[in-house]
C-alpha cells in the first residue's frame, strides 16, 4: 500500500516491504519484526508497539540511581564540544528532571557519519521522545556514539553515488595511527584534507554542494579526533532535531559506570555461563546467537599503556590475559581497576547497553537487525545485573529512489523486489519487453514451432516402437534447454550493448542495491544532502511511521 503526502515543498509516496521478502534477513529478526511478543523469552520486556512503551516509564525510573546532574553536565560537554543547537541544550536540562527518559540510539563513529542508517536510527529516536512527550511522557532522544569500538577499518571508509550515478567511496587513515585505538581518540592528520577533495572532485556539483564542503572541512580538520568530528558532523546535520549526543569515552561518564563495572567483574564468570547457555538455548529453537561466547570470555576489555582496546581472556581460575600478549591480571585487580581507573575499562558488546541504560533512564532502544539479536542474548546480562532488560525497536529503515530512477523502473515494470533478483535477471526483463520484443518473439515462434514438430514426430515414433518415445522425450528437454541457453544469452547481449539501458541499470543498481545490499548499509547522506539540499532530513523524519516495522520506499 502507498501513501502520499507533502513535506515542505516535495511529495513523497511512501509504500513498505516486509523484512521476510528482503533477502538475507535472519529469522530471529523478522520473527522479532512480526511479533515481538512471541519472543518474551528472550525479549522479557518486548512490547507490541511503540505507543506501548509508555508502560515501561515507572520500571525505568523506579530502577535509575544514577546521577543525573553529574550525567547531564557530561552530556553538556560532549553536545557543546559537537555544536549542537539550542534544543538540544533544553533537552538536557529536560533530562535532570526526576522524571524524564531517555530515548537512545546508537552507532559507531564512522566517516563523514558512515551508512545512512545512522541518520535513520537518529531520526527514530527523535521521533519516539517526540510521540512520549505528545502523550504526556517527559522524553528526549539521546545519541550514544560508539567511539571505544577500536576496528577502525570498519569506520574509515564511506561510500557515495558520482555525478555520472556510478557508486564510489572515499576512505581516510591517519599516517600516524596505532592498531587497536578506540575510534573516538584517532587524531585527525593532514590527509583529511586529499580525502574531502576527492570526495567532492565525484560528487556532481549543486547548489549545496559548496556548504556541505565546509560543513565536513569545519568538522574533520587536522587536530580533532575522530570520534569528536563524527559528533560535530552529526550535530550540524541535524541542528534542528534537539539530539542530545553522548560519548563514553568522557571522564565524568567512567566515574558514573563504576558500579555497574565493579559488579559485571564480580559476576563475570555468571555472565559467561549464561550467554553460553542464551547462545545454546536460541540455537535449539532454530536461530542464531548473534555472539559466539566461549568460556574464556571476559565482558570488557581493558586500555593499555599505549591506549590501545585490548580484550582479555580467562586462563585459569580467576586469572585473566590481554589478547595476543602475557600481561595478567587477577580478578581482584580487575575489580579494583573498575573502582578507582574506570576509564582503563571498556564494555563489550554484551555488556555496553547495560552500561548504557544504567547511565540513562532508557525507555526504549533503536537498533539494527544485529543489534536486535544481540538483546535476545544479553537481556541475560541484564538479569544477572539486575536490571531491567529495555524494549528495543528496529530502527526505521528506507529505500531511496529519485524521479529519474523511478521513472526507468517504471518503463520496464521493475520493482525493489525484483531487483533483488540481480542485474542479469533485470537486464532479461528488460530485454523481452520494448527493447527485444523482435528477438523475443521471434524465439517464442521457433521455441512454439519446434515443439509442433516434435510432438508430430513423437505421434510418428510411438506407433513404431513405443519403446523410443522415453527416449524422445530426453532429447526434447535438451533440445528445448539448448533454446533457451541460446534465448538468455541472445537477449542479454542485446540489452548490454544498449549503451543507454545498460548505463541506466547500472546506476540503478549503484543507487539502489549497492554491492548487492540495501541501499542505507553502504550510501552516505552526503549523497543526498548534495543532490536534494537540507530539507531532505526533514523528508525523511516526516516518513517515519514507528508502528510501521517493515522496509520503506520513498519515491521523492
Amino acid at each position: 500500500m502507498k501513501r502520499e503526502f507533502r513535506s515542505g515543498n516535495a511529495k513523497l509516496q511512501v509504500s513498505s516491504l516486509a523484512f521476510s521478502e528482503i533477502p538475507h534477513q535472519s529469522r530471529l529478526f523478522t520473527e522479532y519484526q512480526q511479533d515481538p511478543l512471541s519472543l518474551k523469552s528472550f525479549y522479557p520486556n518486548a512490547v507490541a508497539s511503540p505507543t506501548d512503551v509508555s508502560s515501561f516509564v515507572p520500571t525505568v525510573l523506579a530502577n535509575y540511581r544514577t546521577d543525573r546532574g553529574e550525567l547531564c553536565d557530561a552530556l553538556v560537554e560532549t553536545s557543546a564540544s559537537a555544536r549542537a543547537g539550542a534544543k538540544t541544550f533544553d533537552n538536557i536540562e529536560l533530562l535532570r528532571k526526576p522524571d524524564t527518559v531517555a530515548v537512545v540510539t546508537g552507532q559507531q563513529a564512522g566517516l563523514f557519519t558512515g551508512p545512512i542508517y545512522t541518520i535513520y536510527k537518529a531520526l527514530s529516536a527523535v521521533k519516539m521522545a517526540e510521540m512520549l512527550n505528545a502523550s504526556g511522557v517527559k522524553a528526549v532522544p539521546v545519541f550514544w556514539a560508539a567511539t571505544e569500538d577500536h576496528d577502525f577499518d570498519e569506520v574509515s571508509s564511506a561510500s557515495f553515488i558520482d555525478h555520472s550515478g556510478a557508486l564510489f567511496s572515499v576512505g581516510y587513515r591517519p599516517y600516524e595511527y596505532t592498531d587497536g585505538s578506540p575510534v573516538g581518540s584517532v587524531e585527525i592528520d593532514g590527509g583529511i584534507e586529499r580525502t574531502i577533495d576527492e570526495l567532492f572532485g565525484s560528487l556532481a556539483h549543486t547548489e549545496f554542494t559548496e556548504e556541505l564542503r565546509v560543513l565536513l572541512s569545519v568538522s574533520w580538520s587536522s587536530g580533532a579526533q575522530f570520534g569528536g568530528a563524527f559528533l560535530r558532523t552529526l550535530a550540524l546535520t541535524l541542528d534542528k532535531f534537539g539530539l542530545v549526543f553522548l560519548d563514553p569515552m568522557n571522564q565524568r561518564l567512567k566515574s558514573l559506570a563504576t558500579p555497574v563495572y565493579v559488579d559485571a567483574v564480580r559476576k563475570s564468570d555468571e555472565i559467561v555461563a549464561s550467554l553460553i547457555k542464551r547462545g545454546d538455548e536460541l540455537e535449539s529453537q532454530g536461530f542464531h546467537a548473534q555472539v559466539h561466547v566461549e568460556r574464556e570470555f571476559f565482558p570488557l576489555f581493558i586500555i593499555d599503556e599505549s591506549g590501545r582496546r585490548m580484550a582479555l581472556r580467562k586462563i585459569g581460575d580467576g586469572v585473566y590475559r590481554t589478547k595476543g600478549e602475557r600481561r595478567e591480571f587477577s580478578l581482584s585487580e580487575l575489580e579494583d581497576l573498575a573502582s578507582n581507573e574506570p576509564s582503563r575499562l571498556s564494555p563489550g558488546v554484551m555488556l555496553r547497553p547495560v552500561v548504557q541504560d544504567y547511565l540513562l533512564p532508557t525507555v526504549c532502544y533503536f537498533g539494527g537487525g544485529a543489534e536486535i539479536a544481540y538483546f535476545a542474548q544479553n537481556s541475560e546480562v541484564y538479569r544477572i545485573l539486575e536490571r531491567p532488560a529495555t524494549p528495543i525497536f528496529h530502527r526505521q529503515s528506507f529505500t531511496i529512489i529519485d524521479a529519474k530512477h523511478r521513472k526507468f523502473l517504471d518503463k520496464f515494470d521493475l520493482d525493489l523486489t525484483r531487483l533483488f533478483d540481480g542485474m542479469e535477471v533485470s537486464l532479461l526483463r528488460i530485454a523481452t519487453g520494448p527493447i527485444g520484443d523482435d528477438t523475443a518473439r521471434l524465439f517464442a515462434e521457433a521455441e512454439e514451432n519446434i515443439n509442433t514438430e516434435l510432438n508430430r514426430l513423437d505421434q510418428n515414433v510411438s506407433q513404431i516402437d513405443s519403446t523410443l518415445a522415453d527416449n524422445l522425450a530426453k532429447r526434447r528437454r535438451k533440445i528445448m534447454y539448448h533454446i533457451a541457453a541460446i534465448r538468455k544469452k541472445t537477449l542479454l547481449a542485446r540489452a548490454l550493448n544498449d549503451e543507454t539501458v545498460n548505463h541506466q541499470i547500472e546506476s540503478v543498481f549503484a543507487s539502489l542495491l549497492p554491492n548487492g545490499q540495501l541501499q542505507e548499509r553502504s550510501i552516505n547522506v552526503f549523497t543526498y544532502l548534495n543532490k536534494f539540499g537540507p530539507n531532505f532530513a526533514d523528508w525523511i523524519y516526516d516518513a517515519i511511521d514507528l508502528e510501521d516495522r517493515g522496509h520503506r520506499v520513498v519515491n521523492l
